[in-house]
């Protein structure tokens, strides 16, 4: 893994989400790593606008040739839109992870819960574990 799959500006779950925050709005995805181990994306539930997201709960899942994955909301919030491109065309998901294959944007209800996610470093230290077995 580079450090390209872990970009400095986003933040991070041991459930392997990423979360680009932007005032009180998120942008909610899987990270390369996820998108990698889960192989070729065929389908992906989604909440619909409005959901509300519980932090640490299931907000939909993702299906892939190998396996299907639940997805965990990394905050608390309202489901404010959900990426069309990706219901349309899920392997947009695997092909760019962090830009065009983001799931849902939602107004965060407690922005302190930013603070306990994973900064790029500490993500890739959890991954580099994960890799060897630590």
């Amino acid at each position: 893994m580079s450090e390209n799959d872990f970009p400095a500006e986003l933040k991070y779950t041991k459930e392997h989400e990423w979360v680009s925050v932007v005032g009180d709005e998120v942008l909610i995805g899987i990270t390369e790593y996820a998108q990698s181990a889960l192989g070729d994306i065929v389908y992906v539930e989604l909440p619909a606008e409005g959901d509300t997201l519980s932090q640490e709960e299931s907000f939909g899942s993702v299906e892939a040739v190998k396996a299907v994955s639940e997805l965990y909301s990394p905050v608390g919030g309202v489901v404010i839109e959900v990426n069309a491109v990706i219901e349309a065309d899920p392997g947009v998901v695997n092909r760019s992870p962090y830009e065009d294959g983001w799931m849902i944007r939602a107004r965060l209800t407690d922005t302190s819960e930013i603070d306990g996610l994973l900064t790029a470093e500490d993500y890739e230290g959890f991954v580099s574990d994960l890799e060897t077995g630590e």
